[in-house]
């Protein structure tokens, strides 16, 4: 473990991610608790400019960007990471059902998986946000629905390789069940690729859910999601740009954190890095 650590610590875009998420975990964890009310309005102080009052100046009703960016921050997050969460253990179950079993149940199982594929997948994300209502929880399902299948790929591809190899062989002669044999022994040693590939999509899932909010799928206004608030403010551009700027800029640099992150989880678990 030391060896990989400083691996992964020589990797100066991979420290620069693991820093900016850093910020960003803080910010969640603890910045609310620092900043206003992000609801409350005061159309007296509506599209001004930043200010020592107001860090990133306030939107079309007076409220404070900072303090909606910054509760933004735990609402994005917590979108990305229950994404990850909900696809890769429904992704990770059907990889390892069809690799492990191999025959008619792979079959089944990845002619499921290429439905999903055949179509793009924001327009599905899209489909199912709105047949099950614009809010939160069902943008969290919608994404995790149309992201499954990557790892369910991802794990098939490792059971299959896994399956015949002598440590499993030596297991079921040695009486193990097939219910073992996928838990104990296939499942661990296919979940490298999983994690790396995790660290990428919730970076790709916050900027999903955000795209949803944008277009009046996701998160609904007063919400202070990032894709939201640059929907409601995208009409002020010319007069108050810092209102939009602001989530988009945290977008951005959320979505670089799990990108330089996983850029840097693959060089250091990727044998074929080394």
């Amino acid at each position: 473990m030391p060896k990989l650590l400083r691996r992964f610590l020589r990797n100066p875009g991979a420290v620069l991610g693991l820093g900016l998420l850093a910020a960003l975990l803080l910010t969640a964890a603890f910045g609310p608790a620092l900043v206003g009310d992000p609801l409350a309005q005061n159309l007296a102080e509506r599209l001004k400019p930043p200010s020592p009052a107001h860090p990133l100046g306030t939107d079309q009703l007076g409220r404070d960007v900072l303090s909606r960016v910054v509760h933004g921050a735990r609402i994005s997050l917590g979108v990305g990471f229950g994404v990850v969460l909900l696809a890769s253990a429904l992704g990770v179950g059907v990889g390892l059902l069809a690799g492990g079993l191999g025959g008619a149940w792979d079959n089944l199982l990845m002619r499921l998986t290429d439905i999903f594929f055949a179509f793009p997948s924001l327009i599905l994300a899209m489909a199912i946000a709105a047949a099950l209502g614009p809010n939160l929880a069902n943008t969290v399902l919608a994404v995790a629905l149309v992201t499954w299948p990557i790892y369910a790929r991802l794990v098939r591809a490792q059971a299959l390789a896994l399956r015949e190899r002598e440590f499993v062989e030596a297991a079921r002669a040695l009486g193990a069940g097939q219910g073992r044999v996928l838990l104990r022994h296939l499942l661990p040693n296919s979940l490298t690729p999983v994690l790396v590939q995790a660290s990428y999509e919730v970076g790709g899932a916050i900027l999903t859910a955000a795209g949803l909010s944008f277009i009046g799928f996701g998160a609904q206004p007063p919400t202070p999601e990032w894709g939201a608030m640059v929907a409601e403010t995208r009409n002020y551009m010319a007069e108050a740009p810092w209102a939009a700027t602001a989530p988009a800029v945290a977008i951005l640099l959320t979505v670089l954190a799990f990108n330089l992150l996983g850029d840097g989880l693959r060089d250091v678990l990727d044998p074929r890095g080394r």
